[in-house]
């Protein structure tokens, strides 16, 4: 699916179609995460239970091995 990214007032957003929102499962006010995710995409979640604690682990693990997974990287 395409979109367009539009003005709204000082930021920027897109129009996610009703497919789209279907697929995910949220209506108007629901929370999205966005994710850098490899080869500049991004990811977008819908606020699942769980989900923020998962994050906060995932952050944490990536903060403390920072070393070891950049060496993994190379």
């Amino acid at each position: 699916m395409k979109t367009k990214l539009r003005k709204i007032g000082n930021s920027y957003g897109i129009i996610l179609p009703k497919e789209i929102l279907h697929s995910l499962q949220v209506k108007e006010g629901d929370t999205l995460f966005l994710t850098e995710a490899p080869e500049a995409t991004v990811r977008i979640t819908p606020n699942r239970k769980g989900f923020d604690e998962k994050s906060k682990i995932a952050r944490d693990l990536m903060h403390r091995y920072r070393n070891a997974l950049r060496e993994l990287a190379q």
